[in-house]
């Protein structure tokens, strides 16, 4: 995911792709857990992708609020 994505993104839109992406961390984790997962480095970047989310959720709570 690109932060010009989630620039245009509602805080909705936002809020869903966060539920997404956690679910999917879930179930990476599940499969690194039962030796299946084959690409290791998509755990980072899901985690990355979560963090900017947050990220720009936070930024636009902040505009809403100034």
């Amino acid at each position: 995911m690109k932060s010009t994505e989630l620039k245009d993104m509602s805080i909705e839109e936002m809020t869903k792709q966060l539920d997404e992406l956690k679910d999917e961390l879930f179930r990476l984790r599940f499969q690194h857990a039962a030796g299946q997962l084959e690409n290791t480095a998509r755990l980072k970047a899901v985690k990355k992708d979560i963090a900017r989310v947050k990220t720009y959720m936070r930024a636009a709570e902040l505009a809403a609020q100034a």
